[in-house]
């Protein structure tokens, strides 16, 4: 067990420094760093838990983080007064598939069709995956996120 928990930590600190210095290179706030960071190592670490420990595929895995990670950045947008885009973009950053896309171009230079053709399908699926995670993500009401802050801000000043 030990092992595990050092994994999880492991997992968060090196995906939230990441998606901190997207942030950095995506110009976000200094003040709103760290959260989308920790955006992003929320999405990471959701996806890196269904694939390893809930035997999720890697596209249900990407779908899931992804909504949960649009839901917690909405929260985030309302409660710090942002756009959402601040941090749903750059906290997808750990669940883009490069390396998917990098290995798709390289099979397709290398004349591999049959690897090309298998890994260009997964990482497709996956981008498509991480799609439709921000849509249902998105497609909660605003107006509940809204009361949803107003209610812990109406709780904490009682």
């Amino acid at each position: 067990m030990p092992d595990l928990l050092l994994t999880i930590i492991i997992q968060f600190v090196v995906a939230g420094l990441a998606t901190f210095g997207f942030a950095i290179i995506f110009n976000a706030p200094r003040s709103e760093s760290m959260l989308c960071g920790i955006t992003g190592a929320i999405g990471w670490l959701v996806y890196y838990l269904l694939i390893h420990y809930a035997d999720f595929n890697l596209v249900a895995s990407a779908l899931i983080a992804t909504g949960i990670l649009t839901i917690f950045a909405r929260i985030l947008a309302v409660r710090r007064q942002n756009p959402v885009t601040l941090y749903l973009m750059t906290g997808i950053f750990p669940l883009v598939p490069g390396a998917g896309i990098y290995y798709t171009a390289y099979y397709l230079i290398t004349d591999d069709r049959s690897a090309f053709a298998s890994k260009g399908t997964e990482t497709l699926e996956i981008a498509i995956a991480i799609v439709f995670g921000i849509i249902f993500g998105t497609a909660i009401p605003q107006v509940l996120f809204h009361k949803l802050v107003r209610t812990k801000k109406g709780a904490s000043h009682s």
